[in-house]
């Protein structure tokens, strides 16, 4: 893990020392922000089941989060206990918010692309798209802080698309049973 770590550090200084600055300084923590304790994407699937149309949409998207939240925060975290990359290498500047969990994989990253996948398998392509790429922009702002590894976020994404399709598969059957 310590040569992984080290690997990945030095992609993190790269984006530090390569496209950090003063405008990007602080819009990232913001974007980071607007998903701590994965607000937008609760705030999302919130949305989409105000609406009959979105309902169904709202129900997976729901599900797709509830099963990311139990697989990154309540079994992942806790047994991989990866150490934050700021905390391992000092040279690191974390901006934002101080993280108190641990750091595999990404939580904000998770639950943002959970609710995006799930956007992008059931809505119109402009809503699915547009929610991927808020979904990235939110990655990218946990390696640009340097609150996350690129395995943390990558891993993340993976679990997430994981976890749309479950939701998709399981709850679109159960809703067409429920429909005859």
């Amino acid at each position: 893990m310590e040569v992984l770590n080290q690997v990945e550090a030095g992609w993190l200084f790269w984006i530090q020392e390569n496209l950090r600055n003063d405008v990007l300084d602080a819009i990232m923590p913001l974007v980071s922000k607007v998903n701590n304790a994965g607000m937008l994407a609760i705030l999302t699937v919130v949305i989409l089941l105000l609406w009959k149309k979105t309902r169904e949409t709202g129900i997976i998207a729901f599900v797709s989060l509830f099963l990311e939240y139990i697989l990154v925060n309540v079994s992942l975290k806790p047994i991989v206990m990866r150490t934050r990359p700021f905390v391992v290498n000092e040279a690191l500047q974390l901006l934002g918010d101080y993280p108190t969990d641990y750091s595999f994989p990404s939580g904000h990253t998770g639950c943002a692309f959970a609710v995006a996948f799930v956007c992008l398998l059931c809505l119109p392509k402009r809503y699915g798209v547009l929610a991927i790429v808020v979904a990235a922009l939110i990655a990218f702002s946990r390696l640009y802080n340097a609150a996350h590894y690129p395995t943390d976020v990558l891993a993340a994404i993976v679990i997430a698309f994981i976890t749309a399709l479950i939701a998709k598969c399981t709850v679109g059957r159960v809703l067409a049973n429920r429909r005859k």
